[in-house]
């Protein structure tokens, strides 16, 4: 590869992180008067917390539910195809349906968080659009933003997954802080691996 296009590839992949830290900073200025009843409806939910998402923000919805759980926040990822085929027979009254969906707008998406509102159970909706369908019949609206894709089509959601995960790790870590869940009982729920041979190690 010649001398030059090594340059540009490492001028650009410095750009890109450059780009995408700085949508990572903004995130600390949108924080809003949501956010405490968020992490109260969260940390009281007295059944299972349901992530849902479509496309990469499923990902991030299965990411966010696996870090819950680790925090010690009984938590489970939907699959929204399933849940139009009988899987939303899960959502329960004691639930929360914490819903991940960029523009509010996505018909499957909105059609198992109404199964889950006309159910009785709490819906909170991550989404840049507060006004969108979805954000009206969610309790609560954890409104993130991005500055855009770091991709050359500004569609492939590079940044903005990103973004929202990290804004579910500051709702695991105040979860994990408020709740009191030890380091001993987060050795319990991770007993495996070099982390749980860490955590369960006699001193």
């Amino acid at each position: 590869m010649p001398e030059m296009l090594d340059s540009s590839i490492l001028n650009r992949a410095r750009e890109l992180i450059k780009t995408e830290a700085q949508a990572i900073d903004l995130l600390a200025t949108q924080f809003d008067d949501n956010l405490p009843q968020i992490v109260e409806l969260l940390l009281n939910c007295q059944g299972h917390v349901l992530t849902l998402g479509a496309g990469t923000s499923r990902a991030v919805a299965q990411r966010f539910a696996h870090l819950l759980s680790c925090c010690g926040i009984p938590a489970l990822a939907l699959n929204s195809a399933d849940a139009l085929h009988g899987g939303s027979g899960a959502i329960r009254k004691d639930d929360l349906l914490f819903v991940i969906s960029k523009g509010g707008l996505s018909a499957e998406i909105n059609q198992i968080a109404t199964i889950a509102h006309e159910r009785g159970a709490t819906i909170i909706a991550q989404t840049e659009n507060a006004d969108s369908p979805l954000a009206q019949i969610s309790d609560a609206v954890y409104h993130i933003t991005t500055i855009g894709e770091v991709d050359p089509y500004d569609m492939v959601a590079t940044g903005s997954s990103l973004v929202n995960s990290a804004a579910g790790d500051v709702l695991c870590v105040l979860l994990l802080e408020l709740g009191g869940y030890s380091k001993k009982a987060f050795g319990k729920t991770h007993p495996g691996g070099a982390v749980g041979h860490k955590l369960n190690q006699v001193d």
